[in-house]
């Protein structure tokens, strides 16, 4: 098959691998004929996971790769030192153009130092930002940045916004996506330096539909399409999302289970609210993509069980068929470097 979209996946990334990363790697094979999956990791452990399933051998191929980046490793010092590991075998399959994808639940921080060292900016990109789509009451948001980048300029939260905007319009199918920065306030003249500075080049920007400021209590609720920060505000915003999401599902449950009324409503309520709860659940989403790079890298949470493992996957079809790094390189890189 000619028109292969060739994914590789660190299967030896995260705290459920290569059990949960193989699983959801076939899960994507048998779920789509357009995906090809390469497994990147010690070969007889990966080896032995694939044992366990059948699917189609030619979608699946494994390539070695001695070395595991650890969670506590230098990055930087990593990625150097560790060049037969999963991480860099499958960055480097993206950088010579054997892979269009790349999909990890591994490092972090490896991750993103090899997005930009290996697989390479566009160029005219300043910096490449983590983001992730995040549920809301009206479908899903992208929160961009939400890891890479701690110490942004303005002008790297106005290609954040017109990289987000494009993600969303293509692989998302949101129409004119609404674009806001996060703020503490709905004034312009509310927020910290980085966010008054940036406000009224976001403003002045024509080829995004920038509505202005959004509170974090509003971004549940759907108030924009993109929302835009710097990562440590967006890192917070994730975290806190996810936590309180696990806990209200745990408080609803227990509630659920406090006398005999409330067990028998739970049994008539839990298909709808089952039904429900997935709408908020961040793994149908799949990973985080690092945009801005001359291939597609997707960092997925190290706890991945294999459901969002095989929707990173499967997210990557959307960004090739699309071309979403075409489009970036047309609007945002080439008009940069002018």
């Amino acid at each position: 098959m000619s028109d292969w979209i060739n994914v590789a996946v660190d299967a030896m990334g995260g705290d459920n691998a290569p059990e949960e990363v193989v699983k959801g790697a076939v899960n994507a094979v048998l779920e789509s004929k357009r995906i090809r999956v390469f497994l990147t990791g010690r070969e007889d452990a990966i080896q032995k996971e694939l044992e366990k399933y059948t699917f189609p051998a030619e979608q699946v191929e494994i390539v070695n790769a001695a070395e595991v980046i650890e969670t506590a490793e230098p990055p930087v010092a990593a990625i150097r030192a560790k060049k037969d590991s999963s991480i860099v075998k499958g960055m480097k399959l993206v950088k010579d153009g054997s892979c269009d994808a790349f999909v990890s639940a591994g490092s972090t921080g490896a991750v993103l130092v090899g997005g930009q060292v290996l697989v390479g900016r566009i160029k005219g990109i300043e910096r490449p930002p983590l983001a992730p789509v995040i549920p809301t009451t009206k479908g899903a948001s992208l929160l961009i940045d939400c890891g890479a980048n701690v110490d942004a300029r303005p002008s790297h939260l106005v290609q954040f916004a017109k990289m987000g905007s494009i993600y969303m319009e293509y692989v998302m199918g949101v129409k004119n996506p609404r674009v806001a920065i996060v703020n503490i306030g709905a004034e312009e003249e509310k927020g910290n330096a980085l966010v008054k500075e940036t406000f009224p080049l976001l403003k002045a920007c024509g080829d995004i539909n920038f509505i202005g400021s959004i509170e974090a209590r509003d971004i549940p609720e759907g108030g924009a399409d993109v929302i835009v920060c710097e990562a440590f505000v967006g890192n917070v915003i994730l975290k806190m999302y996810e936590g309180v999401g696990g806990t209200l599902i745990q408080v609803v449950k227990q509630g659920m289970m406090t006398s005999l009324r409330s067990k028998i409503g739970a049994l008539l309520v839990k298909p709808a609210l089952k039904e429900t709860l997935k709408a908020f659940d961040l793994e149908q989403y799949g990973g985080a993509p690092l945009l801005g790079l001359n291939g597609l890298v997707v960092k997925t949470h190290g706890s991945s069980k294999a459901v969002e493992v095989k929707n990173s996957i499967l997210q990557c079809i959307a960004f090739k068929e699309q071309k979403i790094n075409e489009k970036i390189k047309e609007q945002i890189g080439q008009k940069a470097e002018a």
